[in-house]
């Protein structure tokens, strides 16, 4: 008899190091993918099966499960995809892309209970986070132990520098702004980005959107949202265009051409 204890997790997870923690927080809100299999409790034809599963693609309502780690209020979630990848028997093989929050195995016993039969979640593996897969960029702690072995013992740093990325590639999903060197400085120390700061704007930027802020060289700067699409960006010569909800770059490494005043910060040209 198949037991319905805690299924089996396992998959992609991106760990950041150092000062990257800063902004690895963006991937726990990114879309999530998963390939997982669910265990129904009754026979159903397989017809029937996909079709159900299509009808929860969209926005559903969803309560976390009992052993969750968020407090069981009603909340809606999307479901972008979810195809159904092979049945057999009372196991259907799926894959589905959905908004970061979605409780897989709540997912699961929703469509049994449309079914009308029950049904749980066996296994889950989570193939995606962002633009992080398992296909790219993925590697297994016993290789990143194997890579820290032969630095420390051999001094070759090479395996180690091809396992662990730098922290632009965390928000490489996310739209750019590319500021003047001359704006970094005072990002760095807590100030807006305002449009004269700016020298290159992305063309997809939309109000409220989280922007990535570089500097001319390709150095992540901060993350924050957008307070003007693209056009108003370009278009506009004052204001506010990005209010910073995180600062990456260390303060005095770029040249100061700011000074303070007050609580104000203002060019100092």
């Amino acid at each position: 008899m198949v037991g319905r204890g805690d299924p089996k997790v396992t998959g992609v997870l991106p760990v950041a190091l150092d000062r990257a923690t800063r902004v690895i927080g963006i991937l726990m809100h990114s879309y999530k993918e998963y390939v997982g299999v669910m265990e129904l409790h009754g026979d159903v034809e397989p017809e029937k099966v996909i079709e159900t599963m299509k009808m929860f693609v969209g926005k559903i309502y969803q309560r976390p499960p009992l052993r969750s780690s968020v407090k069981r209020s009603l909340r809606i979630r999307e479901i972008y995809s979810i195809d159904v990848l092979e049945i057999e028997n009372r196991r259907v093989l799926f894959r589905v892309k959905c908004q970061s929050g979605t409780y897989v195995r709540k997912l699961c016993h929703d469509i049994g209970l449309l079914l009308g039969v029950e049904a749980h979640m066996r296994e889950l593996r989570r193939i995606g986070v962002a633009h992080f897969t398992e296909n790219r960029d993925i590697v297994t702690l016993h290789e990143v132990s194997e890579a820290l072995y032969i630095w420390r013992n051999l001094g070759d740093e090479s395996f180690l520098r091809k396992m662990i990325l730098p922290v632009e590639y965390i928000v490489a999903f996310l739209p750019k702004i590319v500021v003047k060197d001359s704006a970094v400085d005072a990002i760095a120390h807590g100030a807006q980005l305002a449009v004269p700061g700016i020298s290159i704007v992305a063309k997809n930027i939309n109000r409220d959107d989280r922007v990535a802020i570089f500097t001319l060289k390709g150095e992540l700067v901060a993350i924050g949202r957008a307070t003007m699409n693209s056009e108003e960006m370009v278009k506009s010569d004052r204001g506010i265009a990005v209010k910073i909800e995180r600062v990456y770059m260390e303060p005095n490494i770029y040249p100061s051409v700011w000074r303070k005043s007050g609580d104000k910060i203002e060019k100092d040209v």
